[in-house]
């Protein structure tokens, strides 16, 4: 990668030259030179990445393991969120109808419910394999 590096700065000193020996009327063309061999070398490697990603992935699926597939924070905190929301009417509910009592009712219901679904180990099913895979 340094040789590369050296390259571009080669590059932008003979860019540099350029516009002095040829004045500023000229800066915008050779601005935009360098510039596409910049966006030129940012695509080569970018391309090694998605190569070289696609053959690691495909090496995964070919030995048969399952890729990583992170959860998202609103998958992992889902039943929590959704909790926190349905909090409010219940209390209300609660309340309402059975006074203090309600309340403590409610509530022990969501937090049992979040205590239950920690318990048994996070917020989400497993996800299904992806197709192609085994």
């Amino acid at each position: 990668m340094e040789a590369r590096d050296h390259e571009l700065k080669k590059e932008l000193a003979a860019t540099l030259q350029a516009r002095g020996e040829l004045g500023a009327e000229y800066e915008s063309v050779l601005i935009e030179s360098f510039l596409e061999k910049v966006e030129q070398r940012l695509d080569t490697t970018l391309d090694r990445r998605v190569r070289r990603q696609l053959a690691e992935q495909q090496m995964t699926n070919a030995r048969g393991a399952r890729p990583a597939q992170p959860e998202t924070f609103g998958e992992r905190h889902a039943l929590g969120i959704v909790s926190l929301i349905l909090a409010v009417p219940l209390s209300a509910i609660g309340v309402v109808n059975a006074g203090m009592g309600g309340l403590v009712v409610a509530w022990l219901g969501i937090v049992g419910v979040n205590a239950f679904q920690a318990a048994r180990g996070g917020g989400t099913a497993p996800r299904p394999a992806p197709p192609g895979t085994r």
